[in-house]
């Protein structure tokens, strides 16, 4: 259909790299071990929106023409890099707070909109989604096929979809063991510290890379 081959292998290099555990992961872990399911839930939720942009735009060009242009992928590099170290500081910020430490565990500071929207911008604004995409998807893809961009439609939301479920568990899974391991509120604060610095490392790194 649409030209696409070999899905069975596509599904399972899918899976592969969606249980390898990256920001995204982390970003869900967090919420969900400081602020139960719901909150994971909601976290794995904006980020799979955030991934079905990138989807729609290597399915239209768009993508393609960003990464051809310098000046664009690095403004967006930048922006990305920005807001993953805002979102790290967030937490490293709230986890240390008065609030945090009173164990505000089922009512996030920045509150359900504003998980989902840090899932949903965490994604958007990383390029290196955008260029994944650009090199995955045209794999499953024949060069001859009259319908690329449904193709790679097709393709982009059988991953995303594939990786907001398994999010979902692990939201669950992450709510259940961190609510018999971080029952003590200090260590959900370091927790969260944690998790925190290694956004900053990672939109630092971000900042720094050179490739395109």
């Amino acid at each position: 259909m649409f030209g696409i081959h070999d899905l069975w292998l596509f599904v399972l290099s899918g899976l592969l790299l969606n249980i390898s555990p990256g920001p995204d992961t982390l970003y869900i872990v967090g919420r969900s071990s400081t602020h139960g399911a719901r909150a994971g839930a909601v976290a794995a939720l904006g980020i799979g929106s955030g991934a079905l942009v990138h989807v729609c735009a290597a399915s239209l060009g768009l993508s393609a023409i960003l990464v051809a242009s310098v000046i664009g992928f690095t403004v967006v590099k930048i922006i990305g890099a920005a807001y993953l170290v805002y979102v790290g500081i967030l937490l490293i910020r709230s986890s240390g707070s008065a609030r945090a430490a009173a164990g505000a565990y089922l009512t996030p500071p920045v509150g359900m909109r504003g998980v989902f929207l840090q899932g949903f911008f965490t994604n958007v604004l990383n390029p290196k989604v955008a260029l994944f995409f650009l090199a995955f998807l045209p794999q499953f893809v024949s060069p001859d096929s009259p319908a690329k961009p449904l193709a790679f439609l097709a393709l982009g939301v059988i991953f995303d979809l594939n990786g907001t479920l398994w999010n979902l568990f692990v939201a669950w899974s992450a709510a259940r063991i961190g609510g018999r391991l971080t029952a003590s509120r200090r260590l959900k604060a370091w927790f969260n510290r944690c998790v925190g610095a290694v956004f900053v490392g990672i939109g630092v790194r971000l900042a720094l890379s050179h490739d395109r």
